[in-house]
């Protein structure tokens, strides 16, 4: 049984939400708040698996109440509001205090149910995965056959960031001047239908320009190419990059295991891996499959982190060359990115 609290200030958004959560035999509803402090009290006393997290309330919104909850407990929180649109920079601001997601409210139709619950649902049935934290397989990605002709592409700065992400990565990516000298890959776990607007919010956020990753492009130097699509993405043997469905078994997506894997196998520069907060174990086997091609890797540290499971099962698995805090991951890639410009950092042969 999955148990299940609403935060709404709205009496009809929160009995659409209720009645989704009823209509699921899986779920059990634990209790109803109508703002973000009464939520916080209420975890006090009872604290569910997962909380529905509206945005917008009085007295303690639900970005405080967010921040608040997951500094002291281990629930999950999934923001649902009236307008994800409308509000992306809120929305990215409640995903850097630790939500998971996010979710338009469901709206009471003239059937009775909340219209627009089965996404909802699925929403709940993923996070609900994630939280049973079972070990990942370490993904397998299909083969194609390597060109004749080698394509080297700029030295890469390769990210993967999950719950927490979107601070973490304004502040990593705010740290790197607008022409670092090297090109950056961004995989954060971010709904399809708002990654978009997460792209721009970031692009607003840094000086360095972020956009979009687009299929059969390649990486692009003094560029931050985001993935924005719930497929992974890959870079083929020909240093294009490349939007893939498979492994469709993979519970994240996009998943930071497969990237990382892609370049291990196809990237032939400089790189540098680095995995930020985040639930789960998505991105530690493919952080070790970078390391033992040679190239540094680094974790972000627990005291640092929204959520410790990301970099925990990388520090684990003995994938990162480095533990730091947030706030040295910026500076440290800046200097590595300064050493591939000025040769400090010699070429080094491909396995």
């Amino acid at each position: 049984m999955l148990n299940v609290a609403i935060v709404n200030d709205s009496l009809m958004a929160a009995e659409s939400l209720r009645r989704v959560v009823d209509s699921v035999p899986d779920y059990q509803l634990t209790w109803v708040a109508y703002n973000g402090l009464e939520a916080v009290e209420k975890c006090k006393t009872l604290c569910p698996d997962i909380i529905l997290m509206d945005l917008i309330m009085p007295e303690m919104d639900g970005i405080e109440a967010t921040r608040a909850i997951c500094a002291q407990y281990q629930c999950a929180i999934l923001v649902v509001t009236a307008s994800v649109d409308g509000h992306a920079g809120k929305v990215f601001e409640a995903m850097g205090a630790g939500a998971l997601d996010a979710v338009n409210t469901p709206i009471l139709g003239s059937s009775g149910n909340g219209e627009g619950g089965d996404l909802l649902i699925a929403k709940i049935d993923t996070i609900a995965t994630l939280l049973k934290d079972k070990p990942q397989r370490r993904p397998s990605l299909r083969r194609v056959p390597t060109p004749a002709r080698s394509y080297d592409g700029p030295p890469l700065i390769a990210i993967g960031a999950s719950t927490g992400g979107p601070s973490a990565l304004r502040q990593v990516l705010g740290a790197l001047p607008p022409e670092p000298g090297v090109a950056i890959a961004v995989i954060q776990h971010v709904d399809e239908q708002f990654a978009a607007s997460f792209t721009h919010w970031l692009d607003e956020q840094v000086a360095l320009p972020v956009r979009a990753a687009h299929a059969g492009e390649r990486l692009a130097l003094n560029t931050a190419l985001v993935c924005t699509r719930e497929d992974h993405l890959v870079l083929r043997a020909n240093g294009r990059l490349e939007y893939d469905p498979e492994p469709r078994s993979q519970v994240y997506r996009p998943s930071v295991d497969v990237f990382f894997q892609s370049l291990a196998e196809h990237h032939k520069n400089q790189l540098f891996g680095a995995l930020l907060t985040g639930m789960g174990k998505d991105g530690a086997a493919g952080l070790k499959a970078l390391r033992e091609r040679g190239w540094p890797t680094l974790a972000q540290d627990e005291a640092s982190c929204a959520v410790y499971g990301m970099p925990k099962a990388a520090k684990e698995m003995d994938a990162a060359s480095e533990i730091l805090s947030l706030v040295d991951i910026g500076p440290r890639l800046v200097e590595w990115a300064a050493e591939v410009a000025s040769g400090e950092v010699k070429p080094r042969m491909l396995l």
